[in-house]
This record gives C-alpha cells, sequence and structure tokens, in this order.
C-alpha cells in the first residue's frame, strides 16, 4: 500500500508542476502560485472534515507548519524555474535532490539501508551536475535552471522530511499547518512579482492554477498516508520520481528536446532513484 501511495503522489505532483509550468508560462508563474495554494489548502480541510481524525499534537502540528516552510521555499523555486527555464532541467535536478537528502536523513534518523541504495546517492550528484547542463544555440553547454532546481530540491525533502515526523495518528490535520504556513509564504513572495494589468496574467494562469493546486493538495495527502507504511528513505525517493512524470509531459506534450549530456543525466537520475528504491 505505501509503494501505491507513493507513486500516486509522484503522479500528482509530477502533474501538478507540469501544469504550473504551463500556467507560467502562458500567464503568469506568480498568478498561478497564489492560484494554486489556497487549493491546496480548501483540499486539506475538505480531508479533515471528511476523514474527521483524532486531534493532532502541538509536535504534530509544528512540524506540519515547518513543511509549510519548506513547501513554500520549494514551489516559488520551482514554479519560477518551470515558468523560466527548461522543465526537463528543472524537475529532474530538483527530484535527484529531493530524492537522496530524505535517504540521507533517514539513515541519520535510524533507518536501514543496504550498499545499493549508497551507490544510488552517489549516482544522484553527478546526474545532477550532467542534467543541468543544456546546448546554447552555438552548441556549448550552460546551466538553465539549476539555481531554481537546488533550491526546490532542498525545499522538497525538507518538506517530505517534516510531513514524516508528523505521524499518521491525527490523519490529514498536519497537512491544515502545512499548507497555511505555504500559502502565506507563496503569496507574500508572488504578489510584489505578479504582471500587470491583472488579465494579463490572470487569464491565462487561472486554469491552471486550478489544476496545480487540486493536484497538489491530493498528492500531499497521499504522500502523509504512504508515510505510515514505509520508511522515510523508500517513501520519499518513491515519491521523488515525480519529474518523470514533468519530463516526460514536456517532451511529448511542449515537444522539448533532450540534449546528450542532459539525457545521460536523465538516465542517470532514473537509475539513481531506482537503486535507492530498491535498496
Amino acid at each position: 500500500m505505501g509503494v501505491l501511495l507513493s507513486l500516486l503522489a509522484a503522479i500528482c505532483y509530477g502533474t501538478s508542476d507540469f501544469a504550473a509550468g504551463i500556467g507560467g508560462r502562458r500567464g503568469d508563474a506568480g498568478a498561478v502560485a497564489i492560484i494554486a495554494q489556497p487549493i491546496t489548502l480548501v483540499a486539506a480541510v475538505v480531508a479533515v472534515l471528511v476523514v474527521s481524525p483524532p486531534a493532532p499534537t502541538a509536535s504534530a502540528l509544528w512540524w506540519g507548519a515547518a513543511a509549510g516552510v519548506a513547501s513554500g521555499v520549494g514551489t516559488l523555486a520551482l514554479y519560477r524555474g518551470l515558468a523560466t527555464a527548461r522543465m526537463s532541467v528543472v524537475a529532474p535536478l530538483s527530484g535527484v535532490l529531493t530524492a537522496a537528502i530524505p535517504v540521507v536523513v533517514g539513515a541519520l534518523l535510524g533507518d536501514r539501508l543496504p550498499w545499493l541504495a549508497w551507490v544510488g546517492v552517489g549516482i544522484a550528484v553527478p546526474a545532477a551536475l550532467l542534467v543541468s547542463l543544456v546546448p546554447d544555440d552555438s552548441g556549448r553547454a550552460r546551466h538553465s535552471g539549476v539555481v531554481e532546481g537546488v533550491i526546490a530540491g532542498v525545499g522538497f525533502a525538507l518538506l517530505f522530511i517534516a510531513l514524516a515526523q508528523t505521524g499518521t495518528d491525527a490523519g490529514a490535520w498536519p497537512l491544515v499547518p502545512t499548507q497555511a504556513v505555504s500559502v502565506v509564504v507563496v503569496v507574500a513572495a508572488a504578489i510584489p512579482h505578479a504582471r500587470r494589468p491583472a488579465r494579463e496574467a490572470w487569464g491565462p494562469s487561472l486554469r491552471p492554477g486550478l489544476l496545480t493546486g487540486v493536484l497538489g493538495g491530493a498528492a500531499a495527502l497521499a504522500y502523509l498516508s504512504a508515510t505510515g507504511f514505509g520508511q522515510l528513505a523508500v517513501v520519499a525517493v518513491i515519491t521523488a520520481l515525480y519529474p518523470a512524470v514533468t519530463v516526460l509531459m514536456a517532451r511529448f506534450i511542449e515537444h522539448e528536446r533532450w540534449a546528450p549530456l542532459q539525457l545521460v543525466g536523465l538516465v542517470a537520475a532514473v537509475v539513481a532513484v531506482v537503486l535507492i528504491g530498491i535498496g
């Protein structure tokens, strides 16, 4: 069950990120974030009302709030990267870090991993470097979306780590402070940068923003549920497969091309995630 829930979270996160990138390109990345984040909060509140879990502990709520800060920072970086850089660079780079960091933290917290998982972590580092190289018009390699990808990856890794610490006894309650804090962080940072006039920025961003919010809320709920069935390293790594969904959609819907070095990096990133997951 944990594997299935983690895969569901990965599919929802990947599709949500693709929708955010499309909305940012056709409209405004800040507008997409402002629209999407409140929807994730509504989704968390609805989940609490439907499931009616026991009252949460103070610790679960504080961990949820910490997850919200990480989510907000990671979301801002990811949306900016998907809108202004290549999806097939930002998404895998953030995904590799999202996968590798929880593995290390999980090991420090007591998760026991075999050598195969550590091989995967070692492969993830050069994979992150290769996937960030994109040829420009002159045929030379240049960096594109690396900063956004790194910040997003660290932010989402901390999100996964914090949510795993909340436990599942309180059901979806920890997601309420997570999404509430994330809304404050994202909206406060995005409003000053939202383009004017409003009609030009918000019109094309509305439907992608709504889709991003709904899928993001579903992904967070699926991930939180998955943490009750497996170790942090395993659940986080499987969920971190989400860039594969984004990259595939970018390739076949937006027709983005993969440079040779980038393709090697993408393959290495997939191998790294698979080895970590198997381990």
